[in-house]
């Protein structure tokens, strides 16, 4: 039993043990409620003093059955104190609290549903962006891994609505579901669709006849991982070379090439430019891939000299991680 509750059921038969003998004393011995209670009091903490007034046969058998249960129940009630400070539970429960204070202020994050092997890949990868985020897991022993490694986190079913609120799901951007259960990303991408209907749902499906079930509860995107991998695995065979370059472009870790997505605001002095005048290739040397229009939806790729940039577009960057950067910010307005 959590030892928040043992205190509290302990502290619960306490009291009722308190009220019941000062009750009992005082129709047994005709004391007043003050006396009676005092006379429980002293019982109960075996300090020793004398009654309050002489008792009768009939009280002498009741302070007996007071001093049986009563006791066990003391010695209940301090051993769970014990056990909460020896095994650190208040610093647990107050890091709980800072935690679940600082998701409450969180914002445009993504909430991932599910810590397992492509759940704990998908934090990874987030926190090399970086990119706000909180992971809703049931399993206590991995609650326990991301409290070490420092990751914010609800412990909860994701299926409920009350967890997804406690992880903020009215302010994020996305959620991801990667539970190894179909039936249960279902259930999680309904009650989320339910929850924030704009939402932008990722869901992941293990079964070919699950993805239309995903879509119709309400997932914005289906990914198959067997899918994906078995791809990768024969393009690894049939186009080596290729499979070489996407690997190095979108590894993080990788210091000299770097594919990216970048979102141009309204603030940013590239709106309304072309790409020739704007001299993202001859001052970054930055290959843009491709240019989704905001508007449209549509992917423009390998755009010419003279297309239009407009605000919300998103670019498709091929370059050095470094001149990526400097190309975020004056995409965001920061650097003119």
């Amino acid at each position: 039993m959590n030892p928040i509750r043992n205190i509290i059921v302990s502290l619960f038969c306490l009291v009722s043990i308190l009220l019941f003998g000062t009750v009992s004393y005082h129709n047994i011995e005709h004391w007043s409620y003050i006396d009676a209670l005092y006379m429980t009091v002293i019982t109960l903490s075996t300090v020793g003093f004398r009654e309050v007034h002489q008792l009768s046969e009939a009280g002498q058998i009741f302070t007996i059955i007071i001093i049986v249960f009563g006791t066990g129940v003391v010695a209940y009630a301090a051993g769970s104190v014990i056990q909460l400070i020896v095994q650190g539970q208040f610093r647990q429960i107050l890091g709980r609290k800072k935690l679940l204070q600082k998701i409450s202020n969180l914002e445009n994050h993504y909430i991932i549903c599910g810590y397992g092997r492509i759940g704990n890949f998908i934090c990874h990868e987030f926190q090399a962006k970086p990119v706000p985020f909180v992971v809703v897991e049931n399993n206590p022993e991995l609650c326990e891994k991301l409290l070490e490694d420092g990751i914010f986190f609800i412990h909860g079913d994701a299926t409920d609505d009350d967890t997804l609120i406690k992880a903020g799901i009215t302010r994020a951007n996305g959620l991801i579901t990667a539970v190894t259960s179909d039936t249960a990303n279902v259930y999680i991408t309904l009650t989320a669709r339910g929850l924030n209907p704009d939402l932008f749902i990722l869901a992941r499906s293990g079964e070919k006849s699950t993805e239309k079930k995903l879509i119709r509860a309400g997932a914005s995107k289906v990914v198959s991982p067997y899918t994906i991998g078995a791809n990768r695995m024969a393009q690894a065979i049939l186009r080596p070379s290729v499979m070489d370059f996407i690997e190095i472009a979108t590894a993080h870790q990788n210091l000299e090439l770097q594919i990216e997505e970048i979102c141009i605001h309204s603030s940013s002095n590239l709106v309304n430019q072309t790409l020739m005048s704007s001299d993202i290739r001859k001052e970054l040397d930055i290959i843009i891939v491709a240019i989704k229009k905001l508007d449209t939806e549509k992917m423009l790729f390998n755009p010419s000299s003279q297309s239009l940039m407009e605000d919300g577009d998103t670019l498709i960057t091929l370059g050095d991680p470094i001149a990526i950067k400097n190309l975020e910010k004056r995409a965001r307005g920061v650097v003119k």
